[in-house]
């Protein structure tokens, strides 16, 4: 393992990843902690650039890697399902979640696991303590919406509205994350017509609108109400049109700056078996340059 050993090699698989933050991020952890730290992105957009039709499919992608003496592996879109029939270990947290974007290579096996709700649920928790729970919507069942919501049922919160332009995973998201956490009532609903502000306590946004290639709003700006807390998973920008908005109207808000660093401090933490500095991962975070600098959210 990469802290016995003095090292740390690990990377991220993913689709249009080059201006990742998790390189950073982990890297400079690493060096303060006095390890060194190796961290490698592997886009397959850029593979596909450089390898014209001969782009590895992912079971060779992670082979490799194993082969090469990783000590495992961060997943993002579009490979967080793709990933689990290859893996012979899942987390509570990943078996719950139905996807995967930690992996680490540990006695010959591969264990998968779901930072991304931790990093949710501890960026909630830091940023949003004393924020009433009872009734929240959620905006996106994707791969992040999925986290969320079991992060969100695990911050407390007992009334789950869920929303997706896809009617069928919402109502899927709503059956699972309520089979799954017994004291959330979970609801699908088919529009957000019928939301009215008086009726939520706080709104998460789990969707890619609201970054720099998808502007705009995930939902009428008229769901909004002062006394509302609203929490968007899009870091780049940090400030979306949402959150913008959210604050003019005096409302508390959660950038998506926490889920990213948060499921980076675990991630490192199972990659190493070291506790991680949040404050200096944070920094290495806040420190990227964020001009022209985007990242998938879900």
């Amino acid at each position: 393992m990469g802290a016995t050993s003095g090292t740390l090699l690990a990377g991220l698989i993913g689709k249009g990843i080059a201006r990742s933050r998790t390189p950073e991020m982990h890297m400079a952890e690493a060096a303060a902690q006095g390890l060194r730290g190796v961290y490698r992105l592997i886009d397959t957009d850029a593979l596909a650039e450089r390898l014209p039709g001969a782009v590895p499919a992912l079971p060779d992608l992670v082979r490799a890697a194993e082969l090469a003496g990783f000590d495992g592996l961060n997943i993002t879109f579009p490979f967080k399902i793709e990933i689990l029939p290859l893996l012979d270990v899942l987390s509570d947290n990943a078996r719950a979640v139905g996807s995967v974007n930690t992996v680490v290579f540990r006695d010959g096996k591969r264990y998968g696991h779901n930072t991304d709700l931790w990093g949710y649920a501890e960026g909630f928790r830091r940023g949003m303590e004393g924020a009433v729970r009872e009734r929240v919507l959620l905006i996106g069942a994707g791969g992040a919406g999925v986290a969320v919501a079991h992060a969100l049922a695990d911050c407390g919160v007992r009334h789950l509205k869920i929303f997706d332009m896809d009617a069928s995973r919402a109502a899927a998201l709503a059956e699972q994350v309520q089979a799954n956490r017994p004291g959330l009532v979970a609801e699908a609903i088919t529009t957000l017509d019928a939301v009215t502000a008086a009726d939520l306590d706080g709104l998460v946004n789990a969707t890619p609108v609201g970054m720099a290639k998808s502007p705009g709003m995930p939902c009428p700006a008229e769901v909004l109400r002062p006394s509302m807390w609203v929490s968007d998973i899009v870091y780049f920008p940090l400030e979306t049109e949402l959150l913008t908005r959210a604050r003019a109207l005096g409302c508390r808000t959660l950038p998506g700056s926490g889920m990213a660093l948060y499921q980076a401090v675990r991630a490192f933490e199972l990659f190493t078996g070291r506790p991680a500095d949040p404050v200096r991962m944070k920094a290495s975070f806040d420190a990227f340059d964020t001009v022209s600098q985007e990242t998938a959210n879900d």
